[in-house]
């Protein structure tokens, strides 16, 4: 075609649709030659870098979600009437979060489908420093009380959090080789195992400090235990402020640049320039040619989605992360309830000294640093060596399959479990082999799968619609949790709460049948979508830039 073309042209008899056609054609497949230039590139320094400014803000966000597990119990000694917040209060404290990640999700995966992923990118994380440092500080007064103050303060934060989900877990796929995607973006989200461990880790250390202080304080050592929960919350500043400026540097994705912005001239750039040095400049001068190619649109998106074999994607990445964040939120926000419910690590003598309060806090730190050691962060790292050899749909299946036999055990063997101290040590490590499933099975792949199972120009919106959907679950299992679980006296329901969990899971493992394959494609080949003819015209050059 290409020979023709020149041929035609050099007896100046080209009609100018050919040339126009001609046009189209290179453009297409200098797309298609881009995209492939990513899909098969090596694994370098860049691709480093964007998983550890991803990764940290994915350890802070969980820093930032889980340190509350351990709070609550601190604010109910300073705050609390009985040294306890009453349910209505841990429950605002705990869902305030998951309320603004939905809120998050959603808003924020819409807007980098709009304005762009690097536009967005560090605005979420500066909304979490703002918000982790106002809680740190907050004070009650005779208007408002602390628990107020706090719900607001964390359903902010719970904005920003929400808004780092599809944008960390997309920037990492469209950047990432089609080979290592998978792990890329396994990694970057295993820093959610870390940021809890880093949690109970800091919870351990402060409460250890202010070891001397609550010991000599009178009970119930308000004063030093009001300064443990304010340097706990308050830390989670400081890793999120290190990402900050790499944040706000990281170049915009080649593909948004071809797909919404269709700067195809620009993208082929920015991969040369990305690749090679880690860097890419945009000439502020320079003409830019946009192409003409399927745009977002209210009638696009419902055409789109209207067909069968792309709704089912979505409906399968919803629910089964709705499913899975029921029980990984129901548990991971309630672990300190649940170690207190079968009495592991429970300190003795009377319950009204400032040793008390001491041995509690410190106990309930060591039970959260258990927890994360003995299940969580190995259950990430296994996902990270499997993730692109055996697949995401059968480590999903596997983890969904396991967790809902884990949790009929634990559930309809509760009272006789905890009838014994080697029960109880068992029912820990049947609770911690949950904790490992979670994150070697749908933990990980609810995350992954959709920032690579829609096209481009959907890709964000898509995730933060699947991610919302696992955190309407968060509220639902927080809200259903602080409801339940006293029902019957204190703690008295926890083993059906289990049973309930181990119901969802099985659902979960047909939610999951709905879903593709994704290891080993291109996100393209996963779209649905023909690549050949995808650059249908030119629209024309403007000399401003389109960033």
């Amino acid at each position: 075609m290409a020979t023709n073309a020149e041929q035609m042209s050099n007896n100046g008899s080209y009609p100018e649709k050919n040339q126009s056609n001609s046009a189209v054609y290179v453009l297409d497949e200098r797309r298609r030659a881009a995209l492939a230039e990513i899909d098969n590139a090596s694994f370098s320094w860049f691709h480093v870098k964007v998983c550890l400014v991803a990764g940290v803000g994915f350890f802070t966000d969980a820093y930032d979600i889980f340190a509350i597990n351990i709070a609550v119990s601190m604010l109910g000694y300073v705050y609390g009437k009985g040294q306890n917040l009453n349910t209505n209060q841990s429950l605002g404290v705990k869902v305030a979060t998951p309320v603004g990640n939905l809120v998050g999700q959603l808003l924020f995966g819409w807007l980098a489908d709009v304005v762009g992923r690097k536009r967005m990118y560090g605005i979420e994380l500066m909304i979490i420093i703002i918000a982790t440092f106002g809680q740190a500080v907050a004070g009650q007064a005779p208007a408002v009380g602390i628990v107020g103050v706090l719900v607001v303060w964390r359903f902010i934060m719970g904005v920003g959090v929400g808004g780092d989900y599809p944008l960390s877990a997309i920037i990492s796929s469209e950047f990432a080789a089609t080979r290592s995607r998978g792990r890329l973006m396994t990694a970057v989200f295993a820093a959610q195992g870390w940021g809890q461990f880093a949690s109970a880790i800091v919870g351990l250390v402060v409460v250890a400090a202010y070891k001397d202080a609550i010991l000599k304080a009178p009970f119930p050592a308000v004063v030093p235990v009001d300064y443990t929960w304010r340097l706990l919350i308050g830390l989670g500043c400081v890793p999120g402020v290190v990402a900050l400026y790499f944040r706000l540097t990281i170049p915009e994705t080649p593909r948004f640049t071809m797909d919404v912005e269709r700067n195809v001239q620009q993208a082929t750039s920015d991969i040369d320039g990305v690749l090679a040095t880690g860097k890419y400049v945009v000439d502020e001068d320079a003409i830019v040619q946009r192409v003409q190619a399927p745009r977002a649109s209210r009638r696009d998106f419902a055409a789109y989605f209207s067909k069968w074999e792309n709704m089912k994607v979505l409906i399968g990445t919803c629910y089964s992360w709705f499913a899975l964040d029921i029980a990984f939120y129901g548990l991971g926000l309630n672990n300190s309830v649940i170690l207190t419910a079968i009495k592991f690590g429970s300190p003795s003598g009377p319950t009204n000294t400032s040793q008390y309060v001491y041995s509690n806090l410190y106990n309930i730190c060591v039970g959260n640093l258990v927890l994360s050691v003995a299940g969580l962060i190995p259950g990430y790292w296994v996902s990270f060596l499997f993730i692109d050899s055996w697949g995401r749909k059968p480590i999903q299946l596997m983890g969904f399959t396991m967790l809902a036999i884990l949790f009929i055990i634990m559930g309809f063997a509760y009272d006789r479990l905890n009838a014994t101290s080697a029960g109880r040590n068992a029912f820990v490590f049947l609770y911690c082999l949950a904790n490992f499933f979670q994150n070697f099975g749908p933990n990980t792949t609810t995350f992954i799968v959709p920032g690579e199972a829609f096209p481009t120009r959907y890709r964000s919106t898509a995730h933060g619609i699947s991610a919302a959907s696992g955190k309407l679950g968060a509220i639902i299992a927080q809200v259903g949790f602080g409801k339940l679980v006293n029902i019957g006296g204190t703690n008295a329901f926890v083993q059906h709460i289990l049973e309930i969990f181990a119901f969802f899971m099985i659902t979960g493992i047909f939610s999951t049948l709905l879903l593709p394959e994704t290891k080993q494609k291109s996100l393209e080949d996963l779209s649905n979508e023909d690549q050949h003819g995808f650059v249908e015209g030119v629209a024309g050059n403007t000399s401003q830039p389109i960033r």
